[in-house]
Formats: structure tokens, C-alpha cells, sequence
């Protein structure tokens, strides 16, 4: 179990993190506070292994409370700044998430973090792979669970991205890069700048064009070498 806590001085943005923190069944939540000085203090008398800190607050900023912190505990930024991140990254950060943040990219960033804190047991039993077998994307209001076992491919359709499955075709405002980053990269690869596509559900290769059921899949110069070498393996 991860032990973190979440700071973040808009009262909404933080209920929302306390939701998305319940339900991901490898975190903890142990404290929260829209006040980053007395978060400040909580974190100074307790051990958290991760902290969900936004940037721009009031008294003290994220970047300051992660100096004062140094590296007592590992951090995922949450901001509606992008031009924060690379701040960020230079402080060694699990993650950075942009406002309004979707649950699935939550899932995602949440996934980096028990990579690095829930290390897969070493004996003999089979142990469960650290990506889950599902993502949740966004659909006109609702939030909808995509089996990842069903996906065909991803085809990319400007600022819109439309799943294929086995069942059905499902779209959703997000971009190609924010869903690739959110797929498991042992079933999925990017093989043209619109479409990803599900590796064990290739069913032949032809030249330059991939076949999966019914549909027909460029690859792309920029992803052709990537994509012979998965295959050749």
C-alpha cells in the first residue's frame, strides 16, 4: 500500500484527487489540506511515501514545498500550468498531471508511482502484471471502462481519438500522446501518427499495411524500424 497525501489550495480540485485516490486500490490516503504551510508541517512529523501537490498556491508555491521537502517523499504535480512541467521534471517528479484531470490519466500516473514503490514478488507464482487490464475514457458525461483485452486499435482524429473494439467504437476528446502514454507498451504500439494498435490482435502484415479484422493499418516511416524489431522478436 502507498501512503500519500494531497495538497491543493482549490477546494474542488482536491475533493476530486480525495475521489480518484479512493478509488485506486494500492493508495492510502492519509491527509489532505488546501494550506501548504500546514501541510508543510503534517509532512515534517510524518512519513508519506507520496504526495499529490498542486503548483500555484497561495504563501508557499509547489516547486518551494518540494525544495523544503527535498526528496522525503516522492511527487506527483497537479496544475492547470504546462508551462510548469519541465520545473517539475527537473525535481526528479513521478508524474505530472494537467487540470481538468481524467481519471484514466490519474490511473496512469498512479501506475508510474507502484512501479517504483511495489516491486512484483520473486518466487514462483505467477505475479499479476503492474498495468491493469483496463483504462476508463470519457464519453459524452459518462466515464466508460474499456477492457483493454478488447481494443483492436486507436485511430486519432485531430483533437478526438476513436477506440475500436471487439464490440464496438468508442470516442473521446483526448490526444494520440496522452492515450499512448496511458496503454500498456507490451500490448500496444504506435505504428503511423493516427493509429495504435493492439499487438496479439495483428492478423497479417503486408508490405507496409497491417490487417486487424477488417480494417487496414499503415505503418508509418517514423514508426516502421520500432515496429520490424517488435515484430522480428
Amino acid at each position: 500500500m502507498i501512503t500519500c497525501m494531497a495538497i491543493d489550495d482549490e477546494p474542488l480540485a482536491l475533493e476530486l484527487l480525495t475521489d480518484y485516490i479512493g478509488k485506486v486500490p494500492f493508495l492510502q490516503l492519509v491527509y489532505t489540506n488546501t494550506n501548504a504551510i500546514e501541510a508543510l508541517q503534517y509532512l515534517q512529523q510524518n512519513k508519506v511515501d507520496l504526495l499529490f501537490l498542486d503548483i500555484q498556491m497561495p504563501d508557499l508555491t509547489g516547486l518551494q514545498v518540494m525544495k523544503i521537502i527535498q526528496n522525503n517523499c516522492r511527487v506527483i504535480l497537479t496544475t492547470a500550468y504546462s508551462e510548469y512541467a519541465l520545473d517539475g521534471y527537473e525535481h526528479n517528479v513521478i508524474d505530472y498531471l494537467l487540470k481538468p484531470i481524467s481519471f484514466d490519466r490519474f490511473y496512469t500516473a498512479a501506475e508510474k508511482a507502484r512501479a517504483i514503490f511495489i516491486k512484483p514478488a520473486d518466487n514462483s507464482v505467477t505475479v499479476n502484471p503492474i498495468t491493469p487490464g483496463f483504462i476508463f475514457i470519457k464519453t459524452d458525461s459518462r466515464l466508460v471502462k474499456v477492457n483493454l483485452e478488447d481494443v483492436l486499435l486507436i485511430e486519432g482524429m485531430k483533437d478526438y481519438v476513436a477506440i475500436h473494439t471487439e464490440q464496438d467504437k468508442l470516442i473521446t476528446l483526448q490526444s494520440m500522446r496522452s492515450m499512448e502514454e496511458s496503454l500498456p507498451p507490451q500490448q500496444f504500439i504506435r505504428v503511423h501518427k493516427s493509429f495504435i494498435i493492439a499487438i496479439n490482435k495483428i492478423d497479417s502484415i503486408e508490405r507496409n499495411r497491417i490487417f486487424i479484422k477488417q480494417e487496414v493499418i499503415p505503418i508509418g516511416e517514423t514508426y516502421r524500424e520500432t515496429f520490424f524489431k517488435l515484430i522480428e522478436k
